[in-house]
């Protein structure tokens, strides 16, 4: 539409019809006004069936509450805290999706869009607009959704990579409510140790993903030292944004988007949102581009830094879920798992503490019962604990269970290598690393 106008909320809503399939922008930049609005209509009895697609979002998520069953019902891409429990007790679900390939499901219509609800940047004089903090699959979205509303918020960053003409948009809907902000976390004595082993595998010059959160944050306090280090990643938050104002990371060294920084949504404080507002040398990009493992190759010595909440003996990494009960989801490792490992001079490194705070091994003899393996063991090279680095890549199983043995928490180790015996037999005691 060329007569684009601003409406209420309320009256932006009401063209949103029963039985449809919703796009949310996501993380830091979930426009809440439009989602209260849907909610006056669903109390009002106005509405019914109405499923919700987004990556994780933070604030409050009333589209997988109980209380709305029957006419709301979250079918998210990856699981935050603000849903996990209902996910769990069955009133909201989670679609398994690398995150890259979320656009896919809107182009190619296996989610059929008849909405696309996102917040948006006040336009600048050529009448673009930007996503912001979140661009994650929304450009997909809107160009999809048969109905596009923008809430165009002032505390939306102008932020380059893609922008989108205010002619893609239905109807906008003005807002000033703050986007959701989240402090630095302090690293605790352990993840300090895990982010120097996770150091000790970056060079000057390499270009990194990773994170957000105590981990992520203890390895950058650890990189301070570093030399025209680059930035291609999903996320980025506080902990690499001292970094970049460092010149730490300055992107001299990509082969692709030199110089800039590359990411696709951001949680943190607000000097990181201000830091990216009108500034030509971050780059927000499409879900799809940032984490292609293609696009992520095309970067020498990519280091590729992720998680996980277990890994058996022969390497299968569980990163979604605690056994049965879901977690978070796929996100974007095995994305820049295969990207980092297809990088000239990459590494994939997977880093965790080597027990759960509840004094639990997460190296296993074998995963939980229902645990998804999101990264296999085919796929698995560095691992890390605060015990050390061991690489799997290129090794059996046996040799990978005493690799890993070797880097699980001292009083662990005599019970992980019997189970091992039992599982490999008497050969397994017959050699060494």
């Amino acid at each position: 539409m060329t007569d684009i106008r601003f409406v209420t909320a309320d009256e932006a809503v009401s063209h949103i019809r029963s039985h449809s399939h919703i796009h949310l922008s996501s993380v830091a930049s979930v426009p809440h006004i439009l989602i209260q609005a849907l909610c006056r209509r669903a109390d009002a009895g106005d509405i019914k069936d109405l499923s919700f697609h987004h990556f994780h979002t933070e604030g409050p998520a009333p589209y997988s509450e109980e209380r709305y069953e029957g006419i709301f019902f979250d079918q998210g891409f990856f699981i935050g805290p603000n849903v996990r429990k209902n996910v769990n007790a069955g009133y909201a679900d989670y679609l398994p999706v690398h995150l890259g390939e979320t656009p896919r499901l809107y182009r190619e219509g296996h989610i059929k869009l008849a909405a696309a609800l996102v917040n948006v940047s006040r336009p600048d004089s050529n009448g673009m607009v930007s996503l912001g903090t979140s661009v994650d699959c929304s450009i997909a979205a809107i160009d999809t959704a048969e109905l596009v509303i923008g809430v165009v918020n002032p505390n939306v960053p102008f932020a380059y990579g893609n922008l989108i003409p205010l002619d893609k948009f239905d109807y906008l809907v003005e807002d000033d409510t703050p986007l959701v902000t989240a402090g630095f976390v302090e690293p605790t004595d352990v993840e300090k140790l895990i982010g120097k082993n996770c150091a000790s595998l970056v060079e000057d010059g390499d270009c990194l993903q990773m994170g957000i959160g105590a981990l992520p944050n203890a390895l950058t306090g650890e990189l301070a030292h570093h030399k025209n280090l680059g930035l291609h990643t999903e996320m980025f938050a506080d902990g690499l944004l001292q970094l970049i104002k460092k010149g730490v990371i300055n992107g001299k060294n990509k082969k692709i988007d030199t110089g800039k920084v590359v990411s696709s949504f951001l949680l943190g404080s607000q000097d990181v949102y201000s830091f990216i507002d009108h500034n030509p040398d971050v780059l927000m990009k499409d879900i799809a581009y940032t984490n292609n493992p293609f696009i992520i190759a095309q970067n020498p010595h990519m280091k590729a830094i992720n998680s996980a909440v277990e890994v058996d003996l022969t390497g299968q990494i569980c990163a979604d879920s605690i056994g049965t009960r879901l977690f978070s989801g796929t996100g974007g490792q095995v994305e820049f798992v295969r990207g980092a490992t297809m990088s000239e001079g990459g590494k994939s490194i997977t880093a965790f503490a080597s027990r759960t705070l509840k004094g639990q091994s997460k190296i296993t003899a074998t995963l939980h019962p229902g645990a998804g393996v999101v990264t296999p063991r085919s796929d698995a090279h560095w691992i890390v604990t605060e015990y050390g680095a061991v690489d799997l890549y290129g090794r059996s199983c046996q040799e990978r269970a005493k690799l890993l043995i070797s880097i699980a928490h001292p009083e662990d180790r005599e019970a992980l290598d019997r189970a091992a015996f039992e599982r490999f037999g008497p050969h397994y005691h017959n050699f060494s690393i």
